[in-house]
């Protein structure tokens, strides 16, 4: 039977203290999601919103490429990871760290860019984009970065590498491309990107895990 889980507070505190990440420098260091660039690298620097940064590599990706950045994660330990790495980084006063619940949270503002990468709070998956896409500006990009629902997915649990990534997702942490594009309404959004991809990572131990990905770019209409 697959492993259920509840992706709430008690569960990213879990995750983020587990061993191996408490080692030094471990997940602190580890690189942005290569979607990132690849789907951001023509916008115009704005205003952004990570949606459950984690330990920061995106939130400081951005940063560095002249964002200004609001990331938010419901783990404190990973947003205090993740302003260390910012201040290593040099970016500081470009990053505000926000420690909130997603499926609560209200930025009160709309960015230029919201984006999320393998971000499972305690909703379901879709109806968390949904609610992260109400936050584009319009003209703004939607970026959502997931993990491809496969057969594996049903009957695995949420095995986390060191960077971050999950080895065979539980079928409520995944979904499928048709899936989220039939989510987004055609009179409200461009879809600029909708791929599927297959890449390999290499854990902490040194084995390599095959990483199921969905990539969506859209843009909000004006």
């Amino acid at each position: 039977m697959a492993e259920q889980h509840e992706f709430d507070k008690d569960y990213w505190e879990r995750h983020w203290h587990q061993p191996h990440r408490d080692a030094a420098g471990a997940g602190d260091t580890s690189p942005p999601h290569p979607y990132l660039a690849q789907q951001t690298s023509s916008l115009v620097p704005g205003t952004a919103l990570d949606a459950g940064c984690g330990t920061g590599a995106e939130a400081v990706w951005l940063a560095t490429h002249g964002w200004q950045v609001t990331a938010v994660d419901i783990a404190p330990v990973a947003l205090a990871r993740a302003a260390g790495r910012a201040t290593n980084n040099g970016v500081s006063e470009r990053v505000r760290w926000v420690e909130a619940d997603l499926t609560a949270w209200d930025p009160g503002t709309r960015f230029d860019l919201v984006t999320t990468h393998y971000a499972h709070p305690a909703m379901p998956q879709l109806a968390f984009y949904d609610r992260i896409s109400a936050w584009v500006a319009p003209g703004g990009t939607l970026l959502i970065v997931g993990h491809l629902h496969t057969p594996d997915a049903a009957g695995h649990g949420h095995t986390p590498d060191a960077a971050g990534h999950g080895d065979h997702p539980p079928r409520e942490a995944s979904v499928t491309l048709a899936d989220i594009t039939a989510s987004l309404d055609s009179a409200a959004w461009e879809v600029i990107t909708a791929e599927e991809h297959r890449r390999t990572v290499t854990g902490s131990g040194g084995q390599e895990t095959p990483l199921y990905d969905v990539v969506v770019r859209a843009t909000r209409r004006r």
